[in-house]
């Protein structure tokens, strides 16, 4: 009798969290005060920002894998984690150039190419470094100098984007290496060249990697005009030397959970909920001393926005099951994202939505930013959770960005599975979204948790909307993956 009053309770129970509404059994595990505890820990100053390769990132791993246990999240094969095999390619720690004897400071160069060379020739100065420019110029086996950037603009960002064609035009005349000039110091350079001090990271092993490229390239800062005044002797000498860079195997993981559907056909197929929860680790101080890259917002919100999810879903099952990714070396080159789709836990095919959080930051606390609203069929679920708790959704506002084919969810996209990006609301990429974006300030006691609160109970509603609509989510018709899609899920005839 005793065992039948239970079955009884038990199935009570069900039929009750069954018959609550999607809106009701979001509110009944996201809080603020959760919010606020996990984000807090993530990007505690003793987590010195969640950089690959580090033992703080491994803790942030394990305070994932341990709350999805809490949770009811089931491992896949038996583990929380997938190990992801990469390379730390550790840039030279020192270098150095000098054109006609005038030497260049160590604070006014950022080495941006090339390892373990000494190379000593003359040089040749080829203005902007336009095809014209080069045109004009024997520049075989010589050291290329040239401003930065281009005429109209000397920018950072302009500085970037040309570039690759300079090299390449370099490379083409067989020049040995370039060196680019700036007038003087452009907006963010102690930060860029911060960042481009941490190297980079590859997938794969040291087996694997290729030899070093022996181009160089080299960034300086000319304000007082005294390259350009040796530029004018006749003498034509210019000196680099860059010491050699060293390869680390580094050993990192995706965090990966299951919960499967309640639907006997639906639970076949899966919505991934991702977010990435590495970030860049400790640089140098500001002017506060502060040095660690906290990443509060990028992205320990997206990180404890999809453990939201997780707890939520582990409670109150959707129809369609749900697999949990949050992914390393995001901030490296989407790496674990890309590491994941080419080595799947579950079949692709079965994947139907991959629902992705990432942020940089935000500037208007009425909003829900999607990266992609409307490039998939389920924006009107993605509107209706929104607006369900006071937000607005729109779509990206940046798209000089490039944010979709930024973040995690473009590596999913490219298999043809529809990925939008649920970000914290901005209205613009502007300076107080950059004020936090990669910087030291990005800490979690200068956020909004109200707002937060918002936020995140619209992303676990749209979760449980999108996960039990029994029409399949997909590309709107046109979309740049929609064919991928068909493919993946084999529905070109």
């Amino acid at each position: 009798m005793k065992k039948l009053s239970l079955s009884l309770l038990a199935f009570l129970f069900v039929a009750v969290a069954y018959a609550q509404s999607d809106n009701e059994l979001t509110v009944q595990t996201v809080t603020k005060d959760k919010i606020e505890g996990h984000i807090h820990f993530l990007a505690a100053d003793e987590l010195r920002g969640r950089e690959v390769g580090t033992p703080e990132i491994d803790i942030a791993a394990k305070y994932i894998s341990t709350s999805f246990m809490k949770y009811g999240v089931k491992p896949i094969n038996g583990s929380f984690f997938q190990n992801v095999p990469m390379v730390k390619n550790v840039p030279p720690q020192s270098y150095s150039v000098s054109i006609n004897n005038v030497v260049v400071s160590a604070d006014n160069m950022m080495r941006m190419n090339g390892a373990d060379m000494e190379h000593k020739s003359a040089f040749v100065f080829v203005n902007y470094g336009t095809e014209d420019d080069f045109k004009k110029v024997i520049a075989e086996g010589k050291i290329i100098v040239a401003m930065a950037g281009t005429e109209e603009d000397q920018g950072m960002r302009a500085a970037f984007g040309a570039r690759a064609a300079k090299i390449a035009l370099a490379k083409a005349a067989g020049a040995a290496g370039l060196v680019e000039l700036f007038n003087e110091q452009p907006a963010q350079w102690d930060g860029y060249k911060e960042y481009f001090s941490h190297g980079s990271v590859s997938l794969g092993s040291n087996e694997t990697q290729a030899e070093a490229e022996d181009f160089f390239l080299i960034w300086a800062i000319d304000a007082e005009s005294k390259i350009k005044q040796a530029l004018k002797l006749k003498m034509s000498t210019a000196e680099v030397t860059i010491s050699a860079s060293q390869s680390i195997t580094v050993n990192s993981k995706n965090v990966v959970g299951v919960v499967e559907g309640t639907d006997a056909k639906l639970k076949d197929e899966f919505i991934i909920y991702s977010a990435h929860y590495d970030h860049n680790g400790v640089g140098a101080p500001n002017e506060e001393g502060d040095s660690i890259y906290n990443g509060a917002r990028d992205n320990a919100v997206g990180v404890v926005t999809v453990m939201s999810a997780a707890e939520n879903i582990a409670k109150y099952p959707t129809k369609r099951s749900a697999l949990f990714i949050l992914f390393t070396a995001e901030e490296k080159g989407l790496l674990g994202s890309k590491y994941y789709v080419e080595n799947p836990l579950l079949p692709l095919n079965q994947m139907v939505y991959c629902f992705n959080s990432d942020n940089g930051g935000y500037n208007d606390t009425s909003l829900a930013t999607i990266v992609g609203l409307e490039r998939t069929t389920a924006a009107k679920h993605i509107k209706t959770a929104s607006t369900a708790f006071g937000l607005k959704a729109i779509d990206d506002p940046a798209g000089e960005q490039g944010l979709f084919d930024r973040s995690d969810n473009v590596n999913f996209a490219k298999v043809g599975i529809p990925a939008p990006t649920f970000s914290l609301g901005f209205s613009a990429f502007d300076e107080e979204i950059m004020k936090y974006y990669h910087q030291t300030a990005d800490n979690p006691d200068n956020m909004d948790y109200v707002y937060l609160e918002k936020f995140f109970k619209a992303y676990v509603l749209a979760c449980r909307l999108i996960a039990n609509d029994p029409t399949t989510p997909f590309w709107t018709e046109g979309d740049k993956y929609y064919e991928a899609g068909k493919t993946l899920y084999d529905t070109n005839d």
